[in-house]
């Protein structure tokens, strides 16, 4: 924790629930595969 900026890396914990609050609303995401589209998934078929 920085001195400086406790809240960090946000600027107050407003921001901190308002962040939280679009991850939670999926408005916010992680690029890359979906679930379905996962290189694994067809290799489980196999066994």
């Amino acid at each position: 924790m920085n001195e400086k900026s406790p809240q960090r890396p946000f600027c107050s914990p407003r921001c901190k629930l308002i962040d939280l609050g679009d991850w939670a609303d999926e408005k916010h995401a992680i690029s890359g595969n979906s679930v379905e589209e996962a290189p694994w998934s067809d290799d489980l078929e196999n066994y």
